[in-house]
């Protein structure tokens, strides 16, 4: 399970370093691909083989289906990390996050968020206020 907050940068060639506690889940291998509000998800390849089977299970005839797998997988990019856990980052995912050099990566579970620094900060402050709000109706009977 990915958890926790890390500032790593993008360095000049567009790579970053994964946060140490992530390293023997991803050591295998990643897939990055276009996230929610303007981020980008990073799978272990386990993971993202996984979910792609479920997404599968969408009937064809589904327009939505087909839209959401065709963006989904279309900015999909796959890699091993380095010996130092360096990934390198797409251009055109940078793009689509906006991602500058200063980046919030985020432990979300079964996946790893990477969130230009600045736009997680605004994300965050915009829905923190109702966090403690909405626990009980998105997810009823956790707390």
């Amino acid at each position: 399970m990915f958890l926790g907050t890390y500032a790593p940068r993008l360095d000049e060639k567009g790579r970053i370093i994964l946060p140490a506690k992530f390293a023997d889940d991803l050591a295998d291998g990643v897939v990055m691909t276009r996230g929610q509000e303007r981020c980008i998800y990073v799978f272990s390849a386990a993971e993202f083989a996984s979910m792609h089977d479920r997404i599968r299970q969408a009937p064809v005839t589904s327009r939505g289906a087909r839209d959401y797998l065709r963006v989904f997988l279309s900015g999909a990019h796959d890699e091993t990390p380095d010996k130092q856990r360096r990934v390198t980052i797409p251009p055109a995912l940078r793009s689509y996050a906006g991602l500058e050099r200063e980046l919030a990566v985020l432990g979300v579970g079964d996946r790893v968020e990477i969130w230009d620094a600045a736009a997680w900060e605004r994300y965050l402050a915009e829905h923190e206020d109702a966090f403690a709000d909405t626990a009980g109706e998105v997810v009823p009977g956790i707390l």
